[in-house]
């Protein structure tokens, strides 16, 4: 399989894909489940929020997962099962969103949108309910045009769960102008944080890390830890107890302007891996 620049296996092509089948059923074999061990974070910092029906813009939403987590009332478990069902697999692509559109089973709590790079991801997440509305751009390269613009100064808390790093400050502060949402991004340990916070200080914000880390997957083989146990070496991370046996794993961000120090003790969940 291909390797992308930091030593990670590419999985590009389940992201391109008509329907989220391919991404459930390849991400399944890797027991990728970091978005259920953000989901209990995200819910409370959309409980925490001063907002009556908070606005929540997921960056890098793929086909809309966190919020099928929630809208779904799921587990990443019931996700994988569900897509990898041999009665799922064999239904066309319109019968497939209707079995998802039945599953919503709370539609009623925060709003939720999607930003990505890829339109197919966005459109089935649209057309089955995931999404309520959708930004197909890239924001690494430029500025949100108006429409966009309109959208980004609706949202109130901004999260991910593991495109930072691929996504840069670039994207992060041309969201963050504007409305100043609250953020909470969950982020590889090869990867820094500080030019993401950095860029936000910026604009006012205060940015602090949540005590813990996370499982974010296995690694997909030998050759892939040993690309990034030597990423993280030159990034100066001791992999030792984490990485090193096999997972790679994430840290938690959250930044917002009113100061961030009380957000993050209020989130010690401490529900690590």
């Amino acid at each position: 399989m291909a390797f992308d620049s930091t030593g990670k296996i590419s999985f590009d092509h389940i992201y391109t894909a008509p329907d989220p089948r391919p991404f459930f059923g390849t991400l399944r074999r890797v027991d990728y489940h970091i978005p259920q061990l953000a989901k209990p974070y995200f819910a409370k910092l959309i409980a925490e929020h001063p907002a009556e029906r908070p606005t929540v813009l997921d960056v890098g939403c793929s086909y809309g997962v966190n919020a099928a987590l929630v809208r779904c009332d799921a587990t990443m478990d019931d996700l994988y099962a569900h897509y990898t069902d041999p009665a799922v697999t064999a239904l066309d692509h319109a019968s497939l969103i209707e079995a998802d559109r039945r599953r919503i089973v709370d539609d009623g709590g925060p709003r939720f949108y999607g930003l990505d790079a890829s339109a197919p991801a966005l459109e089935y997440a649209l057309s089955a309910g995931f999404l309520d509305e959708a930004i197909h751009a890239d924001l690494e390269r430029e500025d949100p045009d108006s429409t966009q613009r309109k959208l980004l100064d609706d949202v109130d808390l901004v999260v991910s769960t593991g495109c930072v790093g691929y996504v840069t400050e670039k994207t992060i502060s041309r969201i963050a102008r504007g409305a100043r949402p609250w953020m909470a991004h969950f982020v590889l340990r090869m990867f820094s944080y500080e030019p993401v916070a950095d860029s936000l200080a910026e604009l006012g914000y205060e940015t602090a890390e949540v005590g813990g880390v996370f499982r974010q997957r296995r690694f997909a083989s030998a050759e892939e830890q040993a690309q990034i146990l030597d990423t993280l070496d030159a990034a100066g991370v001791d992999p030792t107890g984490l990485e090193s046996e096999g997972w790679l794993y994430a840290r938690l961000f959250v930044s917002r302007p009113e100061g961030a120090d009380a957000l993050a003790s209020a989130l010690e969940i401490r529900e690590e891996g």
